[in-house]
């Protein structure tokens, strides 16, 4: 058995190594930095509290990612300060690089319009580039819900961007 240094260890080593995946997706999944910043601690910590058993798990990450989805989802619920996401602007065109700067932003904020599973599916899918079956583990769901899932987002951020190659391009590049 592990001395508690070791697994304390191996918690700074998970947070060291992992941090910076885990806040980009923490950042598609709330459309906010500092949110994203708050949900990658909160599901860290939550995490901390369980190392003893979760260190002992084939992918600890997994685990962390799964926590951070379903804590996503519990802070959209009790969110009653009354933020409302604004609509994504019409596309403007702007000349040089920054039609794909403009893309990125509108597909953000179209992501910030889904209800958070299916945001969660899209992120995991096209951002992590998860399989199905480790995704549809991470939320707790079935492989058939995921894909599902993922069919309906793509779907209503088609109708909200518009289908072009650029959406395309934007949701492959990540």
């Amino acid at each position: 058995m592990k001395r508690p240094e070791e697994d304390e260890d191996g918690f700074r080593a998970l947070v060291q190594q992992e941090w910076v995946s885990l806040t980009r997706t923490a950042f598609l999944l709330t459309g906010d930095r500092d949110y994203a910043e708050d949900l990658v601690q909160a599901a860290l910590e939550k995490t901390h509290r369980r190392w003893g058993s979760v260190a002992h798990l084939d992918s600890p990450r997994a685990y962390v990612r799964r926590v951070m989805i379903n804590t996503a989802t519990s802070w959209r619920r009790r969110r009653s300060f009354g933020e409302l996401p604004q609509e994504p602007t019409e596309a403007v065109y702007l000349p040089g690089g920054f039609e794909q700067v403009e893309q990125r932003q509108q597909l953000l904020a179209a992501l910030q319009l889904l209800p958070p599973k299916m945001r969660a599916v899209l992120v995991l899918s096209y951002f992590e580039d998860l399989p199905d079956q480790q995704i549809a583990e991470a939320m707790g769901s079935s492989v058939a819900t995921v894909k599902s899932q993922r069919s309906r987002g793509l779907g209503r951020l088609r109708e909200q961007i518009g289908v072009s190659p650029l959406f395309d391009t934007a949701v492959q590049e990540g």
